[in-house]
């Protein structure tokens, strides 16, 4: 599948979540609320995927499972953060 729309949503940043991210593959498939951290470092942005509180412990509302769709999902937000942020 490839990532046919991304939109980053910039946010007031808080504890290093600088944006919201959605994407959408092929108009097949949406994910939503992938959160954009800047690193603490300094040295460019991370990822994270949602996730639920349950009980103690937090859960995955969903991930990528494949390493390729992984490093797809990765490289095209970063390069979107980069664009957006510098």
């Amino acid at each position: 599948m490839t990532i046919k729309n991304i939109e980053i949503v910039p946010i007031k940043p808080h504890l290093g979540l600088i944006g919201i991210v959605h994407l959408e593959f092929e108009n097949s498939l949406y994910l939503g609320s992938i959160g954009l951290h800047r690193r603490m470092d300094g040295t460019g942005y991370r990822i994270t995927y949602p996730t639920k509180k349950v009980g103690e412990r937090n859960v995955a509302i969903y991930h990528p499972i494949n390493k390729l769709l992984s490093k797809e999902i990765e490289t095209t937000i970063l390069q979107k953060a980069a664009e957006m942020f510098g």
